[in-house]
């Protein structure tokens, strides 16, 4: 988290709920089947179970799902699943307390080992752990995170460091490439593939033998997925980004606020989606990384 946290945003300037919805049904006709409430952290907007019940009435939507830092989950499970949430993704980069209080300047993680238990508990199904490794902060935790697959209907994903926020945070000898995250796995037993993981995300997933959870590698630096990406990322203040790494998008909340028709928005959607770039340019040829300008903590999973 940035050390000042995250700048608020007044209430008009984001997208209302009921425009959140519209822009759903406007795009579900060009082929979106699935959408995933990230944030910042999505707990923390008032009404948000209220937002899971309408984009779940919205017809051809067949999965919603949600990326939080799990803080307030054990709040809100039960009611999210009920509203028709399917599944769930938690943010969790460290199992140290100490540790995790640091990365997340402040947060408690029995809070969130709290929310795991009771989206566990309410049906969320699968419930996916993130975690972004980092040289010197949390490697010394990748068998303690596979572990937990052995025990727990977990589905722990390793995240490669990325270079965001223009490198503000950003340090080459921290980054971990996952070929590596994988062989100090396997160094607990022999990992099986596994196809069979609910989602339609970049994840490649593999399982120990018998265990309850599996064990899932992201690598967008080490072996970029851009050329399967399926993604469009609406922001909150009304963006359609089309890809996590460039900054071109289309503002959706003035044409919708401008009176624009549901027809003419889609066409705006499809003509950019029709320049989707190729790839991001985090890492070039030579191996030279290069920034992204923006931050997780605002952008959300």
């Amino acid at each position: 988290m940035p050390e000042k946290g995250v700048i608020p945003k007044n209430p008009d300037e984001i997208l209302s709920f009921e425009e959140i919805k519209n822009i759903v049904q406007i795009i579900v006709p060009l082929g979106i089947i699935r959408v995933k409430i990230t944030g910042g952290e999505p707990l923390a907007r008032k009404g948000v179970v209220h937002l899971i019940e309408m984009l779940a009435g919205v017809e051809g939507i067949s999965d919603i799902s949600m990326t939080t830092n799990g803080i307030s989950l054990a709040k809100f499970a039960k009611d999210l699943n009920g509203a028709g949430l399917n599944r769930i993704n938690i943010s969790l980069d460290s199992l140290n307390e100490a540790k995790f209080a640091s990365i997340t300047r402040g947060g408690d993680i029995k809070n969130v080992w709290q929310g795991i238990e009771e989206a566990l508990e309410a049906g969320l199904n699968p419930v996916k752990i993130n975690a972004v490794l980092m040289k010197g902060i949390n490697d010394d935790e990748i068998c303690d995170f596979a572990r937990l697959t052995y025990s727990m209907p977990l589905h722990v994903r390793f995240i490669e460091f990325m270079p965001m926020l223009n490198g503000l945070f950003w340090d080459e000898k921290k980054f971990i490439p996952n070929d590596y995250v994988k062989e100090q796995c396997e160094t607990l037993g022999k990992l099986f593939p596994d196809d069979n993981i609910p989602g339609s995300g970049p994840a490649i997933y593999y399982r120990f033998k018998n265990s309850l959870g599996t064990i899932g590698f992201i690598s967008p630096l080490s072996n970029s997925f851009c050329t399967n990406c399926n993604r469009l990322r609406l922001t909150s203040d009304g963006r359609l980004r089309l890809c996590l790494h460039h900054e071109d998008d289309i503002n959706l909340k003035e044409m919708l606020r401008k009176g624009y028709g549901d027809e003419e928005i889609r066409k705006a959607i499809e003509v950019a989606v029709n320049t989707k770039p190729k790839g991001h340019n985090l890492c070039s040829g030579t191996g030279a990384f290069h920034y992204s300008n923006g931050a997780m903590s605002s952008i959300g999973g």
